[in-house]
């Protein structure tokens, strides 16, 4: 189609690696260095005049065959028409006029070096200049540059500052800042070079590849990236195909001996149509050369989605049929240009389609400096040494956990330790699980009738929830629901509802329930974390030859009861004050203690749930609390615990009055900002409200310690 074609173009030069790169592999950093203003001297002129050109690149000046001003530029008015000196140098180059000149930057002349500068590249075309290639290969000064021959360009740089000093033809330097183009392959500052290279027209793909993703027909995952996509396409580049390699495809293009070339992808074939092509039927194989060069290794890769299934090859198969279009493609954003556009390009062209739905793009995994992972820079650990450690699971599930669609990680091994003591937790409920005796025929609590129909609806609302994050690609927030399900709901509240007395066994209804649960978390859990769940849901029945829960379907019957869910809210508050007011009084679990209820109880359904877990006489439905009891409220409810002869009066007296003195404290700290008139009259509102907060909320607990002590001292 004509896309293809060689020519001497201005190309990014890697000097170490001794091969053209494509755009996309030069990454631009900011630098400090320097701004040297050069003098150019006006030939013949009698006042001995010259105009002052601002560079960051001295070392280029043997290069220079015009130097450019803005016509519009009133301060270089005198300079249009004349011909100035190179300095050190001594040629003899024209001035020439072009808008393309900043008259802002710097001098507003420019010294134009069509070899080495993209855009003195484009002056030189669009105004016939000279390009003299002052560079060789490797970065170091070639014969043409006639003077530091085989100096290195930054070497270069340096001497020529002080010769240009030394010659009076340096007016100044002064620091500047701009970005420096780098080899993504050897992090060697990349050299703007003319070079014979291979390249392929992109407007063509471009225009094919820029709508389906902008109509989301291909939706990307976070959408954010959609506009870097876009940007990049509305501003495409031909891509320089070309590498100076010695691996990778060698390109297919064999070099007659008059000139002209043939393609062809053996060497049989290239001498056939050779000999047509010249109507020389004497030539032989010696008489043909295949251009040394190799393919840009993305040039094959954007062939991906379409070689995997031997669609080049073998157009219209039946594998590429079913399996392409492929639904998800999970990549880093550092390499959406390099393969996820290209790919996207070359199934539109040769497969008439996307060749996938699906884009989503992961985080950068960077050191705690911010730093990408290099094997370079040695900072990346040894995912094998981290597996050893932690667990294949738990590294995988500490990295899930930090890492949102597109957002970088910031890696830590407390990540990965997080992931571990998560895979103990697991077993741990595992092996207290299946540790438990069954009584076939015993009664079914009433804690344990409550606690099942909770956790079927919690189980069934956080799957729902995990499906619909599922649904956006938001998988670290996906894993944080079921997390939170395994180790707070199902952990912490479900099996302490239900686990029998020590020595005890467990009914059957209830085992039966937990172990259904159980099952249900494992299929919830499997996607991240593999190892473990498959391991357990195999240990936890017998299970067929060739069975897995990588395959076995989750089977919910999805129903939630909302108010159910929102009531248990309500008992697990009541359960955690129950449980503060033990630990800070001091008083064992094994000491029953009696609740409270001041007015009407709103959780009655659930006291059989909180008179096990709490270890409760009863709860009891008052007008007024007892004297010297320790009460708590949950919303609008107050709730006591009558302490009686259970700790040492004097002792919390103590306790509470040296509480009163930090709160009162406290208290005078805050009316004191409040009093404050310049305070209450510049601060935001928002943070005069917190103020006022802390102060209703200091002044209840100080009024609520007040009547403890006073309820105490009478007792």
């Amino acid at each position: 189609k004509g896309l293809i074609y060689r020519g001497v173009r201005m190309v990014n030069w890697d000097p170490k690696a001794l091969t053209a790169l494509s755009d996309e592999e030069v990454i631009y950093k900011e630098e400090h260095g320097k701004l040297y203003y050069l003098r150019y001297k006006v030939e013949g002129d009698p006042e001995g005049r010259y105009a002052v050109v601002a560079t960051t690149r001295p070392e280029t000046i043997m290069g220079d065959t015009a130097m450019c001003i803005n016509p519009a530029d009133p301060k270089n008015t005198w300079l249009k028409g004349k011909k100035v000196i190179v300095p050190l140098v001594g040629r003899v180059i024209p001035v020439i006029e072009d808008d393309y000149v900043d008259i802002e930057f710097g001098t507003g002349c420019l010294k134009v070096t069509p070899a080495h500068d993209v855009n003195d590249y484009m002056l030189g075309e669009k105004y016939n200049l000279p390009s003299i290639d002052i560079f060789n290969d490797n970065g170091t000064l070639s014969e043409a540059a006639g003077m530091y021959i085989g100096m290195d360009r930054f070497d270069v740089r340096k001497q020529i500052e002080k010769d240009l000093e030394a010659a009076g033809l340096l007016e100044k330097t002064e620091a500047y800042t701009n970005k420096v183009g780098y080899s993504e392959r050897t992090n060697v500052v990349i050299e703007p070079k003319l070079s014979m290279q291979w390249f392929l027209k992109m407007q063509h793909f471009a225009e094919m590849a820029l709508p389906p993703v902008m109509n989301d027909e291909l939706k990307f995952y976070p959408p954010k990236y959609k506009n870097t996509y876009r940007h990049w396409m509305e501003n495409i580049k031909d891509w320089c195909i070309s590498r100076q390699l010695w691996w990778g495809h060698r390109i297919p293009a064999y070099f007659l001996p008059e000139g002209g070339y043939v393609v062809a992808a053996t060497d049989e074939e290239a001498l056939k149509l050779a000999k047509e092509k010249t109507g020389n039927n004497a030539l032989t194989l010696a008489d043909i050369r295949q251009d040394e060069d190799c393919l840009d290794t993305w040039f094959s890769s954007w062939l991906w989605p379409i070689s995997l299934f031997d669609g080049i090859n073998n157009p219209g198969n039946k594998e590429i049929e079913y399996y392409y279009p492929t639904s998800d493609l999970v990549t880093g954003p550092d390499i959406i240009f390099f393969w996820v556009a290209r790919m996207i390009m070359a199934g539109y062209e040769y497969e008439g389609k996307k060749p996938f739905k699906n884009v989503y793009f992961t985080g950068i995994v960077r050191d705690k400096l911010g730093r990408k992972m290099s094997k370079s820079l040695g900072n990346s650990p040894d995912p094998l040494e981290l597996i050893e450690k932690y667990g294949a699971d738990g590294v995988r599930m500490g990295m899930m956990l930090a890492a949102p669609a597109g957002n970088d990680i910031l890696f830590d091994d407390a990540l990965c330790e997080q992931g571990r003591n998560f895979c103990n937790k697991i077993w741990n409920a595992f092996r207290l699980i299946k540790g438990w005796k069954v009584a076939d025929n015993a009664e079914v609590p009433e804690a344990s009738k409550l606690a099942v129909r909770w956790f079927e609806s919690k189980q069934n609302e956080v799957a729902a929830e995990v499906a619909d994050l599922f649904s956006k690609y938001r998988l670290s927030e996906a894993l944080m629901a079921v997390y939170k399900l395994f180790w707070d709901e199902f952990s912490s509240w479900y099996l302490e509802m239900i686990k029998p007395a020590y020595g005890q066994a467990i009914d059957r209804v209830t085992f039966d329930a937990t172990i259904g649960f159980l099952n249900n978390l494992l299929h919830l859990l499997h996607p991240f974390m593999p190892f473990i769940t498959e391991e357990l849901w195999q240990q936890m029945a017998e299970r067929k030859e060739g069975e897995s829960l990588m395959v076995n379907s989750l089977l919910l019957n999805g129903t939630v009861d909302e108010a159910f869910i929102q009531q248990f809210e309500v008992v697990k508050e009541v359960i955690s004050n129950i449980r503060t007011i033990r630990l800070q009084k001091n008083i064992a679990q094994k000491e029953a203690l009696e609740l409270q209820v001041i007015g009407e109880n709103p959780v009655t359904a659930f006291n059989a749930v909180i008179i096990k877990i709490c270890n409760l006489s009863g709860i009891a439905v008052v007008e007024a609390k007892a004297e010297g009891a320790s009460s708590f409220m949950v919303g609008t409810i107050e709730f006591a615990v009558p302490l009686g002869n259970m700790i040492d009066v004097e002792a919390e007296i103590a306790r509470m009055e040296a509480e009163l003195k930090h709160k009162e404290g406290f208290l005078q700290g805050v009316l004191k900002k409040l009093s404050n008139e310049k305070f209450v009259n510049n601060a935001p509102p928002a943070v005069i409200e917190i103020e006022r907060k802390k102060q209703a909320d200091a002044e209840s607990i100080i009024n609520s310690l007040k009547e403890s002590i006073a309820s105490l001292k009478k007792a």
